[in-house]
């Protein structure tokens, strides 16, 4: 079974690994450190049998939610984990009352890319040379929420 559950100090080191196995240009655990101690930062861990499998993220910066990562262990991808995490952010973006949720994502990943489509991420523009691994294009994905006046 997994658990999402919310990332803290002590999930720093294994999210640290699970960027080196996800990314050819890995956050650093001083990075994911620092992210525990930014206000804005908001963190969530996936856990099967209280092992970290993937990880997702996101700023809350005035109203508006910027996903920085969202990554999977490569033996736990397409089981569902990826989805649990990008609901589980869009809950909490919309418990906050944000007005969208927006990231990159790589051109090449179409996977990622209908993912975020199901949950209603939409392609509303491209940042060209974006990755420095490789040079290679994202495109920028945004969901917004509506809420009725109160």
């Amino acid at each position: 079974m997994i658990e999402i559950v919310r990332m803290t100090e002590k999930d720093v080191a294994v999210v640290a690994e699970v960027e080196k196995q996800c990314f050819s240009v890995p956050w650093s655990e001083k990075s994911f450190s620092d992210e525990m101690k930014n206000k804005l930062a908001i963190y969530f861990i996936a856990q099967k049998d209280k092992q970290c499998v993937g990880y997702a993220g996101f700023w809350n910066v005035a109203g508006e939610g910027g996903i920085t990562n969202v990554a999977v262990i490569p033996q736990y991808r397409r089981q569902g984990i990826g989805a649990m995490l990008i609901s589980e952010l869009i809950k909490t973006a919309d418990r906050l009352r944000l007005d969208l949720l927006t990231l990159e994502v790589r051109k090449s990943n179409i996977g990622a890319q209908g993912l975020y489509k199901k949950f209603g991420f939409d392609i509303i523009g491209e940042r060209k040379r974006y990755y420095s691994d490789n040079g290679e294009d994202a495109w920028i994905m945004t969901k917004t929420f509506a809420y009725d006046e109160e």
